[in-house]
């Protein structure tokens, strides 16, 4: 793990990497918090698809990252999980 640590330290020192990474960490806190979630409750994903009416395939599909679900689907995923999904808009950190 020590190797991916120092490449991904050497990776966000490029302006360009680094800010493709923090554009995706709201995405990527999302898709962990949900899997998370749904393995805390002890659900496969097709355990899911039964209780939120949406495909096995598409809930993998969007816990992989391969798919841009609209708000409705996540606000269905978070029900069947027992879940209130919440969103909110925090200011951005200030720069140097």
């Amino acid at each position: 793990m020590n190797d991916f640590r120092e490449y991904l330290k050497n990776q966000l020192e490029d302006p360009v990497f680094k800010k493709e990474w923090d554009n995706s960490e709201a995405e990527y806190n999302l898709i962990k918090a949900m899997v998370e979630t749904r393995k805390e409750k002890h659900l496969t994903q097709k355990e899911l698809a039964k209780r939120t009416g949406i495909d096995q395939s598409d809930i993998s599909k969007i816990e992989t990252g391969n798919a841009n679900p609209a708000l409705s689907t996540l606000k269905r995923l978070a029900d069947g999980m027992d879940m209130v999904l919440k969103l909110e808009l925090v200011p951005k950190k200030k720069k140097h």
